[in-house]
C-alpha cells in the first residue's frame, strides 16, 4: 500500500471519528449530576470502606494464573481436533512432539506455581 493510502486511511479515521462525537455531542442530553449514582454499589447498605481501599495482590495473581492456563488450553483445543489431519500429511510425530514440549512447560509452569506457593492465601 503506498503511503498515500496510509495517510489517506488516517486522516478518514480522524475526520470520521471527529464527526462521530461531533453528532454525539448534538444528539445526546446531558446528565444530571447525581452523586448516589458515582456511590459504589452494595446492596442499598451504606459503604463501609474507603474508595481508597486497596486489595490483595493475590487476587490479581490468580486472575491472572487463571488466564495464562485458561489460555493453554484453549491452545490444545484445535491440535486435539485437527491431529488426524496431520497424521494424514505425515506430519503428525513432529506435531505430537512439539505439544508434548508445550504441555512438559505448562506441567513445569503449574509445578513452578504451587512450589512458590502462589496460590496459597496465608
Amino acid at each position: 500500500m503506498p503511503l498515500g493510502g496510509i495517510i489517506f486511511i488516517f486522516i478518514f479515521i480522524a475526520v470520521f471519528g471527529a464527526f462521530l462525537l461531533w453528532v454525539a455531542s448534538k444528539t445526546g442530553g446531558k446528565a444530571k449530576y447525581n452523586p448516589v449514582k458515582f456511590e459504589p454499589y452494595e446492596c442499598g447498605l451504606p459503604s463501609q470502606y474507603k474508595k481508597d481501599t486497596k486489595v490483595s495482590v493475590k487476587y490479581y495473581l490468580t486472575a491472572i494464573l487463571f488466564i495464562l492456563f485458561d489460555i493453554e488450553i484453549i491452545f490444545m483445543y484445535p491440535w486435539a481436533v485437527s491431529f488426524r489431519e496431520f497424521i494424514a500429511t505425515g506430519t503428525g510425530a513432529f506435531v505430537l512432539i512439539s505439544m508434548m514440549v508445550f504441555i512438559a512447560i505448562f506441567i513445569y509452569g503449574l509445578f513452578w506455581e504451587v512450589k512458590s506457593k502462589a496460590l496459597e492465601w496465608d
